[in-house]
């Protein structure tokens, strides 16, 4: 556990030497993100600089090159996945920051990028890890279908990650406590050290980050940093076969995901709206809740279901 904690405290160093010098190159090249005009409480953050995402993936990939050993080709993989969508990410941020507006990607050209991603990565999973699936010691095998399960599962997890990031330190704070538990239950129960390392080095990193990121914030992670966050937390997923339990663990990725969409459908429909406002936290935002009150109920749900899922591992492997 000694090296699961060095890494952690790399990455929370790293990505605090890291974090002043990104965030005086994006404040001197003016790399900021315009606010959507209906989220009238977010006016006063116009200017405020983005992609500072790349403060926690690089010093993630960094603290994690530093303490992976033995076998690689997997860890590698998933860190080559996340700079993908990260990438993906940046080039959204950056058409954003050209031409001045909030729209980036079209919502069909990043389905595209991250349909290509997963794809590559469903069709090596199943030739290479099989098709099963692990679910508290239940195991599934779903043969030929791991592919599509597995392209459905990144497109829904980076898509839920990316509408958490709303609000200043909501999606770096509640993927950082996702990963701190996911994290143990891959270190302490399914064995998988080079794995836990990328996950801890990720939560030193974004803790690191939050000190950028809390409210108010000095700079947002932006797509860059919100896609390429999805695309880690869906490659430890799916290269430990734990898909299942991160629905449990990351339950306000998918209550975020499920308002967006229920909120679409329903205005579609009836040209009436369920929420004040979409996704869930702004719903709350609208309500007079303050953001840092959110942020903090969001992270403490996130730890609770995380203690819960590690506790339910533990009994199920006999550590407990």
């Amino acid at each position: 556990m000694l090296e699961y904690f060095l890494v952690f405290l790399t990455g929370l160093a790293l990505a605090v030497i890291l974090g002043f010098p990104i965030l005086k190159l994006c404040q001197k090249f003016h790399l900021s993100q315009t606010i959507l005009h209906y989220v009238d409480k977010h006016a006063g953050k116009s200017g405020t600089p983005t992609m500072g995402g790349f403060i926690f993936i690089l010093a993630g990939i960094i603290a994690s090159a530093i303490f992976l050993r033995g076998d690689v080709y997997i860890p590698i993989l998933v860190l080559l996945i996340m700079l993908g969508y990260g990438l993906l990410g940046f080039l959204d941020d950056f058409i954003k920051i050209k031409f001045h507006k909030n729209e980036g990607l079209k919502p069909y050209q990043k389905l595209i990028g991250q349909f290509s991603i997963a794809t590559i990565v469903a069709i090596f999973v199943y030739f290479k890890l099989g098709g099963e699936l692990d679910l508290f010691g239940l195991n599934i095998d779903l043969g030929l279908f791991i592919i599509p399960f597995i392209i459905f599962f990144y497109i829904a997890v980076t898509n839920s990650v990316n509408l958490t990031d709303g609000l200043d330190g909501l999606a770096s704070g509640v993927s950082g406590t996702y990963l701190l538990f996911f994290g143990l239950i891959i270190a302490i129960c399914a064995g998988e050290e080079n794995l836990a390392i990328i996950s801890f080095a990720l939560v030193g990193a974004l803790l690191g980050f939050i000190l950028f990121n809390c409210f108010p914030a000095k700079i947002f992670m932006g797509d860059t940093g919100s896609l390429a966050l999805g695309g880690a937390i869906a490659s430890l997923a799916v290269f430990t076969k734990l898909e299942l339990i991160m629905p449990i663990i990351g339950i306000l990725f998918v209550l975020t995901a499920l308002s967006d969409i229920i909120q679409v459908a329903y205005y579609k429909k009836t040209h009436k709206r369920i929420f004040k406002m979409a996704p869930l936290h702004h719903h709350f935002e609208k309500s007079g809740v303050h953001e840092n009150r959110i942020v903090a109920v969001y992270i403490i749900i996130t730890m609770v279901c995380g203690m819960a899922s590690l506790i339910g591992y533990l009994f199920v492997t006999g550590v407990l």
